[in-house]
């Protein structure tokens, strides 16, 4: 039996060895995911973001438990942190997971985020869809916990998640960078600490300020702003829909991951922000941003490694030199490149 059919059989060691080969970048990782891609597309992306310490894996563990009560199969990829030792996932063995271990149900993967920003491994979205091609119903994306930096989910999943926690510090540092706007489900976990109501009118109120309803993530500005000529290239000719009042409310859940309470809210917000989804079209669209990040992405990888093919070290270290000596711009440099001026 062949990698693919393996993987469609429900093998989870194929599975698994893809995902190694997705992460290393190994030759046969693109004809095997080629053979999957048709495969794909059926799966709920759900990601869970949020600053550290605010319970996000706790969180995520409780909500698969709660996914298979229900009966549906459980995909789980949690970016993590580069060992700067071993270059591997620096908190790879999900200890807060546990509960998950021996489920034939549920698949954990860890991935290192190998240098990548925005809280997301390189090879995040490859993955996902191996997983999504292997039948996993609903998948969680777990980001590093990198802050105010991780809106880069918004490109990943169709649910978004920002958890929230008490006594973190500054209540409205959800609104910078755009961690409010990608919303579609906040969350304000340890909801038994004191101070968790503070944080629930904090983040009330600033819903209210921002306006944070009906199709807010059409086409998010912070896309539109980071693939800038990409996405104008290939914007739909059809105007986005206004908010007539009908669209997606952003909700407010409280939830304590640690015992479980308040997941099962969290859930059926989830399946109604599913259910939007699919009755507003707003699915069609999301998705359209998914496959114009993938393409920004891969073609951004695959010139430039067409680039430093063919520049010489040599001509390489020379302009990093002048640039130190002050001599040339950076912009002058990469024209030097681009044009191989002698």
């Amino acid at each position: 039996m062949g990698l693919v059919d393996a993987i469609r059989g429900g093998d989870r060691r194929a599975l698994a060895r893809l995902i190694t080969e997705i992460e290393n970048n190994a030759a046969g990782a693109s004809e095997a995911l080629a053979a999957l891609f048709s495969y794909t597309g059926q799966a709920h992306l759900i990601g869970v973001t949020g600053a550290p310490g605010t319970g996000k894996s706790s969180l995520v563990n409780r909500l698969a438990l709660a996914l298979r009560e229900r009966g549906r199969t459980v995909g789980i990829v949690a970016v993590d942190p580069t060992s700067p030792f071993s270059g591997g996932a620096l908190l790879g063995d999900r200890i807060r997971m546990r509960d998950l271990a021996g489920d034939p149900g549920v698949f954990i993967r860890s991935m290192a985020t190998r240098g990548s920003l925005g809280g997301l491994a390189r090879a995040t979205s490859d993955v996902v869809k191996a997983l999504d091609a292997a039948g996993f119903e609903v998948i969680l994306i777990e980001t590093v916990g990198a802050g105010q930096a991780e809106v880069d989910i918004a490109r990943q999943a169709h649910t978004i998640i920002v958890v929230e926690a008490p006594g973190l510090g500054d209540d409205v540092q959800a609104i910078k960078a755009g961690i409010l706007e990608i919303a579609d489900i906040l969350v304000v976990n340890k909801a038994d600490d004191p101070r968790a109501g503070n944080t629930v009118r904090a983040l009330r109120g600033m819903l209210e300020l921002a306006g944070a309803t009906g199709d807010h993530r059409s086409l998010h500005p912070y896309l539109a702003a980071h693939h800038g000529r990409l996405l104008e290239l290939v914007r739909p000719s059809e105007p986005a829909p206004t908010d007539d009042g009908t669209g997606w409310s952003v909700p407010i859940q409280t939830t304590i991951a640690l015992s479980g309470e308040g997941v099962p809210e969290l859930l059926e917000a989830i399946d109604a922000h599913r259910a939007y989804l699919l009755e507003s079209g707003e699915i069609h669209r999301r998705e359209r941003l998914r496959v114009i990040a993938d393409l920004d992405n891969l073609l951004r990888e695959a010139l430039l490694n067409r680039l430093l093919e063919q520049v010489d070290n040599e001509r390489l270290g020379e302009l990093v030199e002048r640039i130190m000596a002050r001599e040339i711009l950076p912009q002058e440099a990469v024209r030097a490149l681009l044009d191989a001026r002698p």
